[in-house]
């Protein structure tokens, strides 16, 4: 199947450059090649002096691997960023309302708004959550809501992640490089800041922190370790706000309390920013064997003596089915039309979808609904006809295991590639902090891009890489 012609987010139909990219258009036209191919190698070598790496497993040699970083940015309008911002907004509101819901009066399902089943009997859904009240309501303090764009004016999300969304990490050192490279470029633009980020996230967790935290609230960043995949990242923000990056063993629970282990003695623990999973954060609730955790972190939780961010049962937002339904979320909690729209889904655990899923396999993208990173998905008009054959039998055993999707035409943006300047498909992820009192934005995100030719994942697993993303100010 043919896609249809990607919407190209500098020029118009017409060869005229859109108004957002104007400055940058006649920046890349006196700009000789040689120049941009030596200033990626710069780029190159910065990123390895900041450290800069992710992890992929299972494909041998050094798992430790440079993130793709393209020096050409992606331009937003001020207008497009409010448009989104507004949406984005009522989207992680909305999310949050309906996982204080599922965990205490599940009004939502006694409407049979969303099926029962889909959320009691999902594996993201934690009972040991039930009834359990979060400071402010709040449940996903940080979210990454990964976007497409496919025409002037058409914004998808394409999924929420209100577990653990990485990857800002990337937006901020994105920008710190172009900075370095580019000055005299950054000049000739009104470019919205991101560096207030870690402030952001920092004063939304201290507004967080339990009723009962007396004086300045003490956060820390909670890590599996140096093996895990995103551990930059979270070394990297402890950094920026100036707390302690901490692993399991440095934090103990005495009188349903956290405590820190430090070399002044135990001092208490009131926010934990967690980037380990709901399996693993506590033995004595969750996973027996798991050594990453803090033993007894679940009774301070339940206590009401720490904050867990994000909060412990996020990930039945997360959820690929669950997503289907946030259009109806919205309007059922804030009696709102949504001002983002969904991709179209189609659910296979529906027999009439199920149908039309099995019949046009290669003309869609089938995922998993726990799945992420760009793993175990089916992408139709990129698969073997026996790549499609094996897929659709795995859909068949579990069909409640996977939603599908349209393939949709990504638009591109100009992007610095092996033969110069070309376009390729972009997502994007902008990242929401909540915290009860106040909804926080810096005006940018992780611009991911496809760097094969044709390609559609942008996954930095699957191949892809970063570019930094500008919007401009009034």
């Amino acid at each position: 199947m043919a896609l249809a012609k990607p919407f190209d987010e500098m020029t118009l139909a017409g060869g005229a450059c859109r108004d957002a990219y104007r400055g940058l258009s006649q920046w890349l036209q006196w700009t000789p090649t040689d120049f941009l191919r030596m200033k990626r190698q710069e780029a190159d070598v910065l990123f390895r002096r900041l450290g800069i790496t992710f992890a992929v497993y299972g494909e041998g040699g050094d798992p430790e691997r440079l993130i793709p970083f393209d020096i050409i940015p992606r331009v937003l309008a001020a207008a497009e960023w409010q448009r989104m911002e507004e949406g984005l907004r009522q989207r992680v509101k909305t999310l949050n309302m309906f996982l204080h819901d599922v965990y205490h009066d599940q009004e939502i399902l006694k409407a049979g708004v969303i099926p029962e089943k889909l959320v009691l009997n999902n594996s993201s859904y934690l009972p040991e959550m039930q009834g359990v009240d979060v400071p402010g309501g709040v449940y996903s303090h940080i979210a990454g809501i990964d976007m497409v764009r496919v025409g002037e004016d058409e914004f998808y999300v394409l999924e929420d992640n209100c577990r653990t969304p990485s990857g800002v990490s990337y937006m901020l050192e994105n920008r710190e490089v172009m900075m370095r490279l580019f000055p005299a470029l950054f000049a000739e633009h009104r470019i919205a800041p991101v560096d207030n980020y870690a402030d952001n996230l920092l004063e939304t967790l201290k507004e967080c922190a339990p009723p009962k935290t007396t004086g300045d609230p003490t956060v820390v960043v909670l890590t599996p370790g140096i093996y895990n995949s995103a551990y930059f990242e979270h070394s990297f923000l402890a950094d920026q706000m100036g707390v302690e990056l901490v692993e399991g063993p440095d934090l103990f629970v005495e009188d349903a309390k956290v405590y820190m282990r430090t070399t002044q003695g135990p001092q208490k623990v009131d926010v934990i920013y967690r980037r380990i999973d709901d399996t693993f954060l506590d033995p004595l609730t969750f996973d027996p064997k798991s050594v990453l955790g803090v033993p007894g972190v679940m009774n301070a939780y339940r206590s009401g003596h720490v904050t867990l961010a994000n909060a412990v049962g996020a990930g039945i937002a997360d959820d690929k089915a669950i997503y289907t339904y946030v259009p109806d979320m919205i309007k059922f909690y804030l009696d709102e039309e949504p001002i983002l729209k969904n991709v179209p889904t189609y659910k296979c655990g529906d027999d009439k979808d199920l149908a039309y899923v099995l019949d046009n396999l290669a003309e869609l993208v089938v995922k998993e609904v726990h799945g992420s990173g760009g793993y175990g998905m089916l992408v139709g008009p990129a698969a073997t006809k026996q790549e499609i054959e094996d897929y659709a039998e795995r859909i068949k055993e579990t069909p409640d295991e996977f939603i599908a999707q349209p393939t949709l035409a990504l638009s591109t943006c100009p992007t610095f590639v092996e033969t110069g300047v070309a376009p390729r498909h972009v997502d994007f992820r902008p990242f929401v902090l909540s915290s009860g009192k106040d909804i926080r934005m810096v005006k940018g995100g992780l611009t991911r891009v496809a760097l094969r030719e044709g390609s559609l994942v942008v996954n930095s697993s699957q191949g892809g890489g970063t570019k930094d993303t500008w919007v401009l100010e009034e």
